[in-house]
């Protein structure tokens, strides 16, 4: 009697097959937790299925890329449009601390003009010429605006200089620290007179002629003396800055810093010239004894 085939093998089943995958992994872990043989092995079959684990992550890579690089380009033109924004923000703050300085120094100017005894006219500085002789600036205003040569030129702290040549819309200024301008001085402190002078560098003057036992003291303040009726009375000119006395010299050697200054402010008050001061009286003239006899008295 012939037996049929079998079209099917059957094998162990599945609960044979659990039970022996469980003792597999309780012996691995039994083998792997006393003898360390498992962590070379894991290495190699991580160095051998790298290039799958790549391959396999590579879409994902490919994505992130192209995601990130437009996403930094669109930071970066953020980033290039706030910067110039901010430059542009940092310019118009500038300008406008130049504008708050420059009216805290216009409402000093007119101050100083309600203070002043003279009329005044306000001018800007157009320029300072480069000149290693001289100090000089030049102002926009002429004599269209009634300007003369003689007028003193001041700011909100004091003196700069002296109109020394008038042009129809522009004036040039002599400042005080010109070497070959002076100014007569007095002393607040004790009304010491004498005369300041120029040396030719910006911000110093020198006080001349005073004798080696002067009071005078570093720190004093020079004011107009207005002897000379051209410069008002008491308008600020100079703080003594250093004294250099010697026995042998019947002069002290006296500097002095400007109290103002053509690099500290673009505008100036202009003075207009002040009352002419009046004439010397004319004196009698001794007559003689016959005149008076005569009835004659002459005038000088």
């Amino acid at each position: 009697m012939e037996t049929a085939p079998q079209f099917f093998r059957h094998g162990p089943g599945p609960l044979a097959r659990l039970v022996f995958f469980t003792l597999l992994s309780l012996l691995l872990m039994a083998i792997d937790t006393r003898f360390k043989y498992l962590p070379e092995i894991r290495q190699a079959i991580a160095v051998a299925i790298y290039p799958l684990q790549k391959l396999a992550h590579a879409p994902v890579a490919i994505y992130d890329q192209v995601n990130g690089f437009f996403v930094s380009q669109n930071q970066t033109d953020e980033i290039a449009h706030l910067r110039q924004q901010y430059l542009a923000d940092q310019g118009q703050l500038q300008r406008l601390l130049a504008l708050e300085a420059e009216n805290v120094q216009l409402r000093k100017l007119l101050e100083a003009g309600q203070r002043a005894e003279s009329k005044t006219v306000m001018a800007e500085i157009l320029y300072v010429p480069h000149d290693p002789f001289s100090r000089k600036a030049i102002l926009d205003k002429g004599s269209q605006d009634s300007i003369q040569p003689g007028q003193i030129v001041v700011d909100d702290a004091g003196v700069v200089g002296q109109i020394t040549r008038v042009y129809p819309w522009l004036s040039e200024v002599t400042l005080i620290t010109d070497k070959d301008h002076s100014v007569p001085v007095q002393l607040v402190r004790n009304g010491l007179r004498s005369m300041v002078s120029g040396t030719g560098e910006d911000g110093t003057l020198e006080l001349r002629y005073l004798a080696a036992n002067a009071d005078i003291q570093q720190g004093d303040l020079l004011v107009t003396s207005g002897i000379d009726g051209i410069y008002p009375p008491g308008l600020p000119v100079a703080l003594v800055s250093k004294i250099e006395s010697n026995a042998a010299y019947a002069f002290a050697r006296i500097t002095c810093t400007s109290a103002a200054g053509v690099n500290r402010n673009r505008q100036v008050l202009i003075l207009l010239p002040l009352p002419p001061i009046p004439e010397r009286p004319a004196e009698p003239i001794e007559t003689k004894p016959d005149d008076k006899k005569r009835g004659k008295v002459g005038i000088r």
